[in-house]
């Protein structure tokens, strides 16, 4: 089993000595219960990564930890977005957890119109709403990278509206990427429509009610493709993780790619 993984801000070089605290140092003592002589990794989320030795607890929330090796890991290619309809709450930070472990690079949290689950607008709501929503899938982000022993832990967005959604997508197309709009009717299977080449794949989710004809539309007459990603009807929590384990073995994010 791989030692446990968690975060520092400054990643030492090999044969630097440091501390881990805070919060990551507390759960390194408390809860890991590690002790001087075992293993542990230390990274940065953005790619950094120490392989150290503990030395020595300082206390409840220090460990004393020595750097074996340093390593930076670059993200694979090509880069995926998910642009992930709300879901219902009790599945929300389900869905965060699973694309992290899958290996998404960003999630785009969106309003789509008919998304049960409300972040903004209505009577409902209340003022640092969206902010809270959008504080608990970066928390799900970076726990997921953790237990998954991910080096980056993937960009969390702001609550995105259909029109940020749109602008983001056409970026993506304009740089070389493709936009695959997951859905049950999708004439296109999704293994023929993925571009391994591409310089970026942006995955869209639609939430429990399905997407809306005109935005099923508007994402067409942008240029993105709708894709059927197989025989089973998915859930809006899994479709992602499912998705982007096709795109493991489909481009060179998991090795050699397949196909043109």
């Amino acid at each position: 089993m791989s030692p446990p993984l968690f975060w520092i801000d400054d990643v030492p070089s090999a044969g630097a000595q440091t501390t881990l605290r805070g919060s990551e140092g507390r759960h390194a003592v408390t809860v890991t219960r590690l002790r001087a002589g075992e293993s542990v990794i230390l990274g940065d989320g953005r790619g950094a990564t120490a392989l150290c030795e503990v030395t020595g607890t300082s206390g409840k929330d220090a460990l004393d930890v020595r750097a074996l090796s340093y390593r930076f890991t670059d993200r694979s290619g090509p880069r995926v977005t998910v642009v992930q309809a709300l879901p219902k709450s009790e599945r929300s930070e389900l869905v965060v957890e699973l694309a992290t472990e899958a290996g998404a690079d960003a999630i785009v949290p969106w309003q789509a119109s008919r998304c049960v689950a409300r972040w903004s607008g209505g009577k409902s709501d209340h003022r640092g709403k969206p902010e809270k929503g959008v504080a608990k899938w970066r928390a799900a982000a970076s726990a997921a990278a953790k237990q998954s022993r991910r080096p980056w832990i993937p960009e969390v967005a702001d609550l995105a509206t259909t029109t940020v959604v749109r602008a983001r997508c056409a970026d993506a197309i304009g740089a070389g990427g493709q936009v695959l709009v997951l859905h049950e009717d999708g004439a296109v299977g999704f293994a023929g429509a993925v571009r391994p080449a591409a310089s970026e794949i942006v995955l869209i989710v639609g939430p429990e009610g399905g997407l809306a004809d005109s935005e099923i539309a508007d994402f067409a007459a942008l240029g993105a493709t709708t894709v059927v990603l197989g025989p089973e009807v998915l859930r809006t929590s899994t479709a992602a993780a499912v998705a982007l384990g096709a795109l493991g073995a489909l481009t060179d994010r998991w090795g050699p790619a397949r196909g043109n």
